[in-house]
């Protein structure tokens, strides 16, 4: 929850400052998934721009509950609420010009919980998205991956890049999220083929931040939850798999990069390259911060059902890097400032 907001916007000005987005002025852009972490976090950029630099672009965030979200983003002149499920025909009536589609359940717990769910919100969610496009005539679409479609990599793999073809488990319904990914991908590649339509897609890596939502149960999510709660952090493994990790506004402004300088039929990964760690030095620098402790603790089969087993995700974001996007916060920057907007007292951590 974001309880110390002008510390978040001020993040996201030093962010803005360096990366420019200024081929999206004047336009009307869709974001579906608009209460997720990384969508919120866009609505939160363009927002600024409208507010600090003339941007004029309308925005329409497209949510299943409408008043879920609506207390989040009430004083945001130019955002317009949609209620819409993406698993449904579009029924929007307006023009627009950009559609970012990130509609999608991200975190193990929805993965155990609806399996089914998660598919079809990508696929079917993607199908209907990329329809309006056609009949609406939009610009570009910007279809919302994940770094998990990569699998598992090589043993001797550096990190990921775009053109890398992993090993997915098919048969484990814990795939149904990377699966769901991927095939959406293929459904964008497939519809500008044929009907012409841009698409680009960006694979964030894990991602952080203040905007995390309430039900995340990814363990980023859950260690800083207990850092705030005064509690030490319990890692349901000896935390030995290595990942990529973006901060969220750093994440959100280069979804917009891609949206606004990518090459149609491309993907680029979202991935802070200085931002490389162990899932348990992630772990000790979120306890670190409120002089807590790692304890290790054996996992229930029902947490195991829905664990991330790949041993290491690096992934290469030089590709997203040469289009002029520059991310601004190392991990453990980008955590402090994550515990201080989201802390009662932002003089008490860190």
């Amino acid at each position: 929850m974001i309880k110390n907001y002008e510390l978040y916007i001020n993040e996201i000005s030093k962010a803005i400052k360096i990366n420019k987005l200024n081929s999206l002025k004047n336009s009307s852009i869709l974001i579906t998934g608009a209460n997720g972490m990384i969508a919120s976090c866009i609505v939160d950029v363009l927002n600024y721009l409208n507010e600090t630099e003339n941007y004029n672009a309308k925005i329409y965030i497209m949510v299943r509950e409408k008043n879920k979200i609506l207390s989040r983003f009430i004083n945001y002149a130019n955002v317009i609420v949609v209620e819409q499920d993406v698993t449904q025909k579009i029924l929007l009536n307006e023009h627009i010009d950009y559609i970012i589609h990130a509609a999608s359940n991200s975190h193990p717990k929805a993965f155990v919980e609806d399996p089914v769910g998660t598919m079809l919100a990508n696929f079917i969610g993607t199908n209907n998205i990329l329809e309006f496009a056609i009949n609406n005539k939009c610009k570009r679409v910007l279809y919302v991956s994940s770094g998990e479609v990569y699998g598992q990599g090589d043993k001797d793999l550096e990190f990921f890049n775009e053109d890398y073809l992993g090993k997915l488990n098919l048969i484990s319904f814990r795939s149904c999220y990377p699966v769901g990914k991927l095939a959406a991908e293929t459904l964008c590649m497939s519809y500008t083929k044929q009907y012409g339509i841009e698409t680009v897609i960006a694979r964030p890596c894990h991602c952080y931040g203040p905007t995390q939502t309430e039900n995340d149960s990814r363990v980023s999510a859950q260690f800083i939850n207990n850092v705030l709660n005064n509690k030490d952090i319990i890692m349901k493994s000896n935390g030995s798999q290595i990942r990529s990790y973006c901060y969220v506004v750093d994440c959100a402004i280069g979804i917009l990069t891609i949206l606004a300088k990518g090459e149609n039929m491309q993907i680029y990964n979202v991935a802070n390259n200085n931002s490389i760690l162990s899932i348990r030095e992630m772990a000790e620098i979120i306890a670190k911060k409120n002089n807590k402790k790692v304890i290790i603790d054996l996992p229930s089969d029902y947490e195991k059902s829905g664990f991330n087993t790949v041993t290491k995700s690096v992934l290469n974001g030089k590709k997203l890097e040469n289009l002029g996007w520059k991310p601004i916060f190392d991990f453990e920057h980008g955590i402090e400032e994550t515990l201080k907007i989201m802390s009662e007292d932002k003089n008490k951590i860190c």
